[in-house]
């Protein structure tokens, strides 16, 4: 679970002219959406203008289920920003449909992270221009 050291302005994530739009949907609607490409249906996260699949620039976004497992995870000990307090990790989600997205946890401490978790989607408030997607255990 990441903590904040509200000294410091939290640094917001690096947007480009290809994931302005997930950023902005994401701002707007509170949800995770991927993007999809219309021809050949296949999911892909980072976005992208163009499918690496069919090679077509025809690409949609759509509304993730939001639920995942972690594929893998990182516990960092050293502060890589003053505005992160350590310990916390960093995981990697494989959602449903098959992308994976990095992220962080928001119920529960570095230790009891594990690679298989079930997780689903929370989207944090973090100041009036930024939301970010990250997780929790899965109910079940």
């Amino acid at each position: 679970m990441v903590r904040y050291n509200t000294e410091y302005e939290i640094p917001k994530p690096m947007m480009s002219e290809d994931t302005k739009e997930f950023w902005s949907i994401l701002l707007e609607k509170k949800e995770l959406h991927i993007q999809r490409c219309k021809r050949c249906q296949l999911y892909m996260h980072p976005p992208r203008p163009i499918c690496y699949n069919c090679k077509k620039f025809d690409m949609e976004w759509v509304p993730s289920s939001g639920k995942g497992t972690i594929y893998s995870y990182v516990v960092y000990h050293r502060p890589v920003h003053p505005a992160f307090e350590v310990p916390y990790e960093c995981i990697l989600v494989e959602l449903e449909e098959g992308v994976r997205i990095v992220s962080n946890m928001v119920d529960c401490e570095p230790e009891e992270i594990y690679i298989g978790m079930p997780v689903e989607v929370v989207i944090e408030q973090i100041s009036d221009d930024l939301v970010l997607p990250k997780f929790k255990r899965q109910n079940t």
